[in-house]
């Protein structure tokens, strides 16, 4: 063509990179044995697929201006990783988070822009980390400039393991010293770390780790406090992986959502695992694993991209709902029609108040900020709003749930296939797709799978006490009590006497 010149070449992260950089040698335990290729083990390789997808996504040419952003020398990565300067920056980014999503609708819950988002918070507040030790605050630039320059997929363990909760973390008694991630060593190399952490969700997947801890320390803790960031196959990093449910999916019909997107989730143990100081952001300062995530934006962003994301598994959740009604034939009945409205007005509560935490937004220095309180207020929203609404899709559906051929394998006997045809009826679709769409909806909402979700979302961003108290801190009480103040300033009780006696 004429006038055309070279086209330009254009680097970015796609899902056949991602999946060849978890071929590490990192160490994961399943069912007492090591799995040596996680891309390839069938408790793991289609999660770890999934992944790869987003990446895929994220590069095809008709997505790359959307999901992408151009940092310099002809590469490209992630939108997660832009810090928002203007409102208008953060409506960016937050559409592409939202494309993200609906690709594993809503399913991946720490889905590569989690902790990215996060760790992007901690860098648009590094002063905090500058105020804590300059040295410090150095490694965390240079470590998020490698992250963000690679594209990785983070995750993070900021929890430690419950033990006995009428006791201190840091004070579980003899024979616990190791229960949880401490410093063991410190030498002009670095640190070691000795003990255990949770809940390394998708670290099977993911390639670096950010390790710290999220819950209050308390003095005499120093040995606790830190964080710093590990690549996934570091030595002595060993995954304990749950039980996989990707592994008990008995195939795709079956199991669609379980077969693809279990993220998993693992205990991390530290085996005398070494840390060079360019990989340490805190060292031994209780205060400042609160304040790196609370005292910079790290918290917001991470929570503010959970809140996307569920939004989007919402709204799929909201549209099986519907789907469920017009495949048993009840979508006309009035009383079906009042619950997909309160369904469908819960979900777009949760996604209005995304909208809202945008345009309540404001500037912290150079970056633009989602407004706080509606962030946590939607957090206690969803976290109460979660189970209610898995339970009004299981009535929706009632016994239909339980009817289910045991697997696709009874369509294989013709028999078979003639009873399910003759039972499975549906007005809108034939025996198989109704088959199809409710085994669906089971893996969504009465699986295994479906249980853990339950408890990941009502748990994942704290227990509800603590969201609860993020909504308290964040509220603007004086305002509230304004206008109650202004009322009662206006008038005293020797004037209410005398307007008394005026009356009488």
């Amino acid at each position: 063509m004429a006038g055309s010149g070279p086209t330009k070449t254009v680097s970015v992260k796609n899902g056949t990179q991602h999946i060849q950089s978890v071929r590490d040698g990192r160490s994961v335990y399943l069912n007492g044995k090591l799995v040596h290729d996680v891309s390839e083990h069938p408790a793991y390789r289609n999660a770890v697929a999934s992944a790869g997808a987003l990446y895929d996504y994220q590069s095809a040419p008709d997505n790359l201006e959307r999901m992408t952003f151009d940092i310099g020398g002809g590469r490209r990565v992630n939108r997660c990783w832009q810090l928002p300067r203007s409102y208008d920056d953060l409506v960016q980014r937050r559409k592409a988070l939202v494309e993200w999503a609906e690709v594993s609708c809503g399913f991946l819950g720490r889905s590569p822009d989690h902790v990215a988002s996060s760790m992007s918070g901690m860098m648009m507040g590094i002063e905090v980390l500058d105020r804590h030790d300059e040295k410090r605050g150095h490694a965390f630039r240079e470590w998020f400039d490698y992250v963000r320059n690679n594209d990785m997929f983070l995750t993070y363990v900021i929890n430690n393991v419950q033990g006995d909760r009428s006791r201190a973390f840091g004070d579980q008694g003899k024979g616990a010293e190791d229960m949880v991630a401490r410093i063991v060593d410190q030498d002009s190399s670095g640190i070691t770390i000795r003990g255990a952490k949770l809940f390394a969700t998708s670290a099977i997947m993911a390639n670096e780790i950010f390790v710290s801890s999220g819950q209050p320390l308390k003095p005499g803790e120093e040995h606790l406090a830190f964080s710093c960031a590990l690549p996934m196959a570091t030595k002595g990093i060993n995954l304990l992986s749950r039980k996989s449910f990707e592994a008990h999916a008995v195939s795709e019909y079956d199991n669609p959502l379980s077969f693809r997107f279990d993220e998993n989730d693992a205990l991390v143990f530290f085996d005398d695992v070494k840390v060079p100081w360019e990989r340490v952001f805190v060292l031994r300062d209780t205060d400042m694993c609160r304040a790196q995530l609370h005292d910079t934006p790290a918290h917001v962003y991470q929570n503010y991209q959970a809140q996307i994301r569920l939004s989007a598994k919402l709204r799929f959740l909201v549209g099986l709902a519907r789907g469920i009604a017009r495949t048993i034939g009840t979508i006309n009945f009035p009383p079906v029609v009042d619950v997909l409205g309160k369904l469908a007005s819960q979900a777009a509560l949760i996604e209005g108040m995304v909208l809202g935490m945008e345009a309540g937004g404001a500037m912290r220095g150079e970056y633009f900020l989602p407004n706080k309180h509606l962030l946590y207020a939607a957090q206690v929203q969803s976290q109460e709003m979660y189970p209610v609404i898995i339970s009004t899709i299981r009535e929706l559906a009632g016994g239909a749930l339980m009817m289910l051929p045991s697997s696709a394998a009874d369509f294989d006997n013709p028999e078979l296939a003639r009873m399910i045809s003759l039972t499975q009826v549906s007005p809108v679709m034939s025996g198989e797709d109704r088959v199809k769409l409710l085994k669906l909806t089971w893996d969504a909402v009465g699986s295994e799978f479906a249980s853990r979700h339950l408890q990941y979302e009502m748990f994942y961003a704290g227990a509800q006490f603590v969201t609860r108290s993020h909504s308290y801190r964040t509220y603007d009480w004086d305002r509230a009590t304004a206008m109650a103040t202004r009322i009662t300033d206006g008038y005293t009780l020797a004037d209410s006497r005398v307007s008394a006696g005026q009356a009488a």
